[in-house]
């Protein structure tokens, strides 16, 4: 019997689209330079809403059939609601902060 190969955290699968994007080309550590949190804010939340759009709109042509590869379309659809459950959880941080900011005594 031959041993089974070992595979990575995620069984062996890689490739550009299993990454999420980042910060609009930010690496970790550098400082955006205008350090306008709202500007900064608003470009990742329409970057939600494009990858809402780009997964709706596959989801489309798969439905009309015009897609020609259907893990192409899962893939996107599935970036796309990685991403909206990273910004709700990103706002549900947030309010949790205004919250015990709220309740600090000073």
């Amino acid at each position: 019997m031959s041993p089974i190969p070992a595979t990575g955290a995620l069984g062996g699968i890689g490739g550009p689209e299993w990454q999420i994007g980042g910060l609009g080309g930010v690496e970790p550590g550098q400082k955006t330079g205008s350090g306008n949190f709202g500007q900064m804010l608003g470009q990742q939340i329409q970057g939600v809403a494009d990858t809402q759009t780009e997964a709706a709109t596959q989801s489309r042509a798969l439905a009309t059939g015009e897609a020609t590869d259907p893990t192409e379309v899962v893939m996107s659809v599935e970036r796309a609601q990685l991403a909206m459950q990273m910004a709700t959880t990103m706002r549900n941080k947030g309010v949790e902060v205004v919250q015990e900011l709220m309740r600090t005594q000073v």
